[in-house]
């Protein structure tokens, strides 16, 4: 789909360097960046499909895994 959309020169600018730097089009470049905003913003969707893994997965976890993760939780700073 073709659009048209009003962004500011330096930030025109900025992109056309990067489009050529990564030997992308200008078209794929902001595609890219679109997609990535909106996902950024779609936290939900993330955690949909976190469940989805989990729910094929299943809930047991191997008995390792429990004293392992507590042993990463007591190091890491909070």
């Amino acid at each position: 789909m073709k659009t048209a959309v009003s962004i500011p020169d330096e930030v025109f600018e900025e992109a056309e360097r990067l489009a050529h730097r990564t030997k992308k089009s200008r078209s794929q470049l902001f595609s890219d960046a679109l997609k990535e905003y909106v996902a950024r913003h779609a936290p939900e969707e993330v955690t949909d499909a976190m469940n989805r893994v989990c729910a094929e997965v299943g809930g047991v976890a191997a008995e390792c895994v429990s004293p392992a993760s507590r042993r990463v939780l007591e190091r890491s700073e909070w």
